[in-house]
């Protein structure tokens, strides 16, 4: 079975490929990240877990979702982190959260596709974007078939920059730079609801019309890049930036 977080569709759009490559079960985490709840779930097959990688690492939201979760059947697991560049040191972190769960790990395959994290970084346009995400066909396409031959995926050599990455800048980006403050929404805003809806951390409510953030959020950006008139802001960060959802290719 692969079990996916979606974020901005990145990681949906790897997971239904590999579940078309192997004829396998799709299954998506929002409803029960939304509602911070385990998943009650069983596959004979190994398992596959797609997620986005942010600051380095699995989001902890997936993590502490798999944590929580009762996954009976197979003990393989496989994860694949779609990345703007690269991984860092996800693999050793990923190792360790298998081990506390009692799973199998074997291995993970970083695929880079468009990056949406535009509170640092610069998005792609739309036709930039769609090329990204054609170029990751072949690696995701590998990914699958290394899981169908029932191969470990290679393992990853992480550098001493890799560990810092994905620990103490990991520890510093939750702790003092995921906020929600820096968010606005423009008089644009036509009351859609959508970015409350969108929310995996069920952290955002609408007043008179318009969104509030409530504290909780991961960064997934998935508000401000779903919003279908562009009314939200990240403070200056996101001004000017296009905004992603991963299309359809």
């Amino acid at each position: 079975m692969i079990v996916y977080f979606t974020g901005t569709g990145n990681s949906r759009w790897c997971a239904q490929r590999i579940a078309e490559k192997l004829d396998d079960a799709c299954t998506d985490a929002f409803p029960y990240l939304r509602e911070n709840l385990g998943a009650e779930l069983f596959s004979e097959r190994p398992w596959v877990f797609v997620a986005p990688t942010y600051a380095w690492q699995a989001p902890r939201i997936f993590a502490d979702f798999l944590r929580a979760s009762h996954l009976s059947g197979s003990r393989d697991a496989y994860f694949v982190l779609t990345c703007g560049g690269e991984t860092g040191d996800a693999e050793t972190h990923l190792a360790a959260l298998c081990r506390e769960t009692g799973l199998n790990f074997r291995g993970l395959a970083p695929v880079v596709m468009p990056d949406n994290y535009l509170v640092l970084f610069r998005t792609p346009q739309p036709d930039e974007a769609r090329a990204m995400v054609e170029a990751a066909r072949p690696k995701v396409d590998a990914a699958a078939q290394r899981i169908l031959a029932g191969e470990d995926f290679p393992t990853l050599r992480p550098t001493a920059a890799d560990r810092l990455k994905s620990g103490p800048v990991n520890e510093g980006m939750y702790r003092f730079f995921i906020k929600t403050k820096p968010f606005t929404v423009s008089d644009a805003c036509v009351s859609c609801g959508k970015c409350a809806a969108g929310c995996p951390m069920n952290g955002i409510g609408m007043k008179d019309g318009r969104p509030v953030w409530n504290g909780r959020c991961t960064h997934c950006m998935a508000c401000i890049c779903g919003c279908p008139v562009s009314a939200i802001e990240y403070g200056r960060a996101s001004r000017g930036k296009a905004r992603y959802q991963c299309p359809d290719v």
